[in-house]
């Protein structure tokens, strides 16, 4: 399975806004981008340049990719998909993502991290309907049930994350039940329940030209 394996604070800085992409430690003084908002790199101090056009299409394209953690080649064959389905085609996209087992896990709140419960799923951890699945870009519907091995419900990380999920709250569209550590689809994701900083139009405007 492959994956992004370098540093990931760089990639906030880059984007100038924090992706949420280490956990609790995003939410402490101890975030690179509280103490060092620039790009990363030897002339990252300097102004930033004004982006327009392209570059504006290429930014937010990026900043999607790594908030959900997928390589270049599958956020691509995602856009490819959303395009042929009904409706929005950026829409479609967001909730394809959304759907994915190891964002709903971190939605659920047994992750403190998107790439923390990716790990998690890739561990088998992770039940779907009481059978393991492994595959971090498995699409659940609604109706699955989404819960965590009863073995492993003891994993600290797994319980000190279920403890903070109150702060961050959980989607309409998923149901928890931190008590027997499980999660209810209730609905698909609408574009209402991505609460994320992101221009999905210039995405589908970065991959028509």
């Amino acid at each position: 399975m492959a994956t992004y394996r370098g540093p990931v604070c760089r990639l906030c800085r880059r984007e100038g806004l924090k992706l949420y992409l280490k956990g609790e430690r995003c939410f402490k003084e101890s975030c690179a981008i509280e103490k060092r908002n620039f790009p990363p790199g030897q002339h990252g101090q300097g102004r930033r340049s004004k982006i327009i056009g392209y570059g504006l299409q290429l930014r937010e394209k990026q900043k999607v990719r790594r908030i959900y953690g997928v390589l270049e080649r599958q956020f691509q064959n995602y856009f490819e998909k959303a395009s042929r389905q009904r409706g929005v085609t950026g829409e479609n996209l967001l909730t394809m993502l959304e759907r994915r087992l190891d964002n709903a896990v971190y939605r659920l709140g047994f992750a403190s991290s998107r790439a923390q419960s990716r790990q998690l799923v890739g561990h088998g951890h992770i039940l779907v309907n009481s059978s393991k699945v492994n595959i971090p870009s498995f699409q659940i519907k609604p109706g699955d049930v989404v819960s965590v091995k009863e073995k492993s419900q003891k994993v600290s990380n797994i319980t000190a994350a279920v403890e903070m999920v109150g702060g961050r709250g959980v989607p309409d569209w998923l149901e928890l039940d931190s008590s027997n550590y499980s999660g209810k689809v209730l609905t698909l994701p609408k574009r209402d329940n991505v609460n994320l900083p992101v221009q999905e139009r210039m995405i589908v405007e970065f991959y028509s030209k």
